[in-house]
């Protein structure tokens, strides 16, 4: 079983935020998968399909941001394996640029809440994460920035970059996490 982990705020005036743009791949997963997420568990939602030949879950926690790590102990209990080539983290990046992707195996939390979080209750940072950039001028000057909307220019990089990101889930899922890094990671937007 693959578990994707998608970092985001659960109120619905966070939906289209920077912060969120890890619910927006879990939300894209969903839609392919023709599934819809279910309350479950004690603080998530989750929604079942395949990556590939791969059996898979997308959940969304109930928690905010800074809390995500707090369901990493149910999700282990049942079953979920945590490694890099079983377990991803999907979160926004300020310090990368909007339509960036960047895999790894492991590494810091960069200073995001939400990595800080999961890694205070693994006791460890070696998990894959994807970070998806939604870095802008000013950004690293605005601690509200994240909560921000996207603005309407930036919704067609937002989109693409979402798009991309589930093939990159699909590659990780199929091949681990290696690979995914080799063939999706990428400083700004593919030209169409």
């Amino acid at each position: 079983m693959k578990t994707v982990l998608a970092i985001g705020n659960p109120e619905e005036k966070y939906a289209a935020t920077r912060h969120n743009i890890g619910w927006m791949v879990a939300d894209a997963l969903a839609r392919e998968w023709k599934e819809k997420f279910r309350k479950d568990g004690f603080e998530f939602w989750s929604a079942q399909g395949r990556l590939g030949r791969a059996a898979a879950t997308a959940v969304k926690t109930w928690t905010y941001v800074n809390q995500t790590g707090r369901v990493v102990p149910e999700l282990k209990a049942r079953g979920a394996g945590v490694g890099p080539d079983d377990f991803i983290v999907v979160c926004d990046d300020i310090a990368l640029p909007l339509g960036a992707i960047r895999i790894r195996a492991k590494g810091s939390s960069g200073g995001h809440n939400g990595l800080k979080s999961v890694e205070a209750t693994l006791g460890s940072n070696e998990y894959a994460r994807m970070r998806l950039g939604v870095g802008g001028p000013g950004a690293a000057a605005n601690p509200d920035y994240v909560l921000g909307r996207f603005g309407s220019k930036e919704m067609k990089v937002v989109e693409e970059t979402v798009t991309a990101a589930v093939e990159a889930l699909k590659t990780w899922a199929a091949d681990g996490v290696e690979k995914a890094m080799t063939r999706h990671n990428r400083v700004e937007p593919q030209e169409e």
